[in-house]
């Protein structure tokens, strides 16, 4: 691990000068490095990304002196874990410039971290080995760092054999465990594995790191444990705290706006939905362009090259800016053409309800059941993107156009917002609101006034709402019975199709229609779905934006 001499010569040479002194050696026993520090620390240089990758290590070693003969540090254990060092020593430095007592510590093997759960393990996740002095000490270090290397190794292989998917360590930093749910939610949405979970409630996000030195070396064990690639917070970063993070732990770092537009890329079907998210990633992503490598200075760098001149990352954000035109020119073209199929579709008096609510609350599926549709549907965050539109006739002559919308969210992007102006623009046009629940929430409360919020921001809140308790049938009779009664609200199931007679009762009340919108409900030839095309403003694809 480190030769008697060369551990003599440390500690008198630290002695000397009254500074902590180290050294950097590679696997072949050779010095890479020689560090000086003050008389409690040393800063260990920049090492680049030699040998990183999945469950290997740098292949060096520090060996550094304590002028106290203290054990190894907290700092110590913190660039074991964060520079995926071999092993880190400290040898004591004697008064009279002898080697002291020495203490190493490296990694742990996997199954001394813990059994594989989502919380972070307990265990000390280091091995500590201690002599009185360098000739005494009983470590071979070849066969321990080649060993602990093929464990991890092993273990990184045996997970990526279990999934194709990418797999997470999902870091939690607000105190508020259904907003952390919500997120782990969001993940399964986006098709991530959900390897691990790691929470820190502080007061204050850590300006830098978001987390503190600490638990940084947590999340870096554990995702090395885990077999994790990604780390996904529950908070908004800064781009400098998102750069200083990913450079602090090789983890690619996601924050939550950045999983919800992978949320929507992966759901928008339209031209319409595709063009409104890259907007929207474009918009998220030009602020955190960064100059990430050094070929990315100047285009013609060097002697003869320097001067006036574009940089790579200059050139970046320009075009950035440009498609960030040409696609905001496009969607104004499409909001132009919808504009006129619903100035058509005002002409002809048909009534226009537009399902809103809180994402999975079930309003694909309600739609759905009220007009016999096949809209995809399914237990999964923001299923529905692109507005949808289906008209309703019934015997009667009586004729609703019921348009399903993308769900709300609470603390909803503001680039998100801005971007999907085709949803906002169907709200805005509507007769009514359904306003979609989910009965057996217990955070029924709070998603309401989330999309209560969400309306009030957007200037929407003067539209009348019909509040829909769906789900009722997962609630026993008497409590959905109060529960109605309490919030003036329409119990229905959508899955079981229940409740649907009151739902269109109570619409066409609030309408104040004098046709009735109504004739037998429950009977199949009461209701059907027409379909037709983009320039027909009767069509059952009113928004212009999905077709069904």
């Amino acid at each position: 691990m480190v030769s008697p001499e060369l551990a003599r010569h440390l500690a008198q040479i630290s002695r000397e000068i009254n500074r902590q002194v180290g050294v950097l050696i590679d696997r072949r026993g050779s010095v890479t490095h020689v560090i000086v520090g003050d008389a409690a620390t040393i800063q260990i240089p920049d090492l680049g990304r030699m040998r990183a990758g999945s469950g290997r290590f740098r292949g060096l070693r520090l060996v550094h002196t304590h002028l106290r003969g203290e054990p190894l540090t907290r700092d110590d254990l913190n660039d074991l874990a964060l520079l995926r060092l071999d092993l880190v020593a400290m040898v004591a430095a004697e008064e009279d410039g002898d080697a002291g007592r020495i203490e190493l510590a490296h990694l742990a093997p996997s199954e001394e971290l813990g059994s594989d759960a989502p919380e972070l393990a307990a265990e000390d996740p280091f091995v500590r080995v201690e002599a009185p002095d360098v000739f005494r000490l009983e470590f071979d270090f070849d066969e321990v760092i080649r060993a602990l290397e093929d464990e991890y190794a092993r273990l990184l292989r045996g997970r990526a054999g279990k999934s194709d998917t990418e797999r997470a360590l999902v870091i939690g930093v607000r105190d508020d465990d259904d907003h952390f749910e919500e997120t782990l939610e969001l993940v399964r949405a986006a098709g991530v594995t959900v390897a691990g979970t790691v929470r820190q409630r502080r007061r204050s996000v850590h300006p830098r790191t978001v987390v503190g030195p600490g638990k940084l070396t947590d999340i870096v064990l554990e995702g090395m444990r885990l077999g994790a690639s990604v780390a996904i917070f529950d908070v908004d970063l800064k781009p400098a705290q998102a750069r200083a993070f990913e450079q602090a732990t090789e983890l690619k770092t996601i924050d939550r706006t950045q999983l919800i537009l992978d949320v929507f890329a992966q759901r928008a079907r339209s031209r319409d939905g595709k063009l409104q998210v890259e907007l929207a990633q474009l918009k998220y992503a030009l602020p955190r362009l960064s100059e990430r490598e050094e070929g990315l200075s100047r285009l013609a760098g060097g002697i003869g090259g320097r001067g006036p001149g574009e940089t790579v990352l200059e050139v970046s954000r320009r075009r950035v800016r440009d498609r960030i035109r040409t696609l905001e020119k496009e969607i104004d073209k499409l909001g132009a053409q919808r504009d006129l199929r619903r100035q058509r579709r005002r002409s002809s008096g048909i009534p226009t309800l537009s399902i809103i609510g809180y994402t999975n609350a079930g309003k694909s599926t309600l739609l759905n059941a009220m007009t016999q549709s096949e809209v995809e549907a399914a237990d999964q965050l923001f299923m529905t993107l692109d507005p949808t539109s289906r008209r309703l006739r019934f015997p009667r002559e009586g004729e609703v156009v019921i348009t399903d919308t993308v769900g709300f969210i609470a603390e909803l992007p503001e680039d998100l917002v801005t971007a999907f102006r085709a949803t906002l623009e169907e709200l805005a046009d509507a007769d009514l609101l359904l306003h979609v629940v989910d009965a057996s929430d217990p955070h029924l409360d709070d998603k309401r006034h989330a999309v209560r919020g969400i309306l009030e921001e957007l200037e929407l809140d003067e539209i009348p709402r019909l509040l829909v308790l769906n789900k009722s049938d997962l609630l026993d009779p008497a409590t959905a019975r109060g529960l109605a009664t309490r919030e003036n609200g329409v119990l229905t199931s959508a899955t079981k199709r229940q409740g649907l007679r009151e739902l269109i009762e109570r619409a066409e009340q609030m309408l104040g229609g004098t046709k009735s919108l109504l004739n037998d409900y429950g009977a199949p030839a009461g209701a059907h779905a027409e379909t037709g095309s983009d320039g027909d403003a009767a069509g059952s694809e009113a928004s212009g934006v999905s077709r069904g």
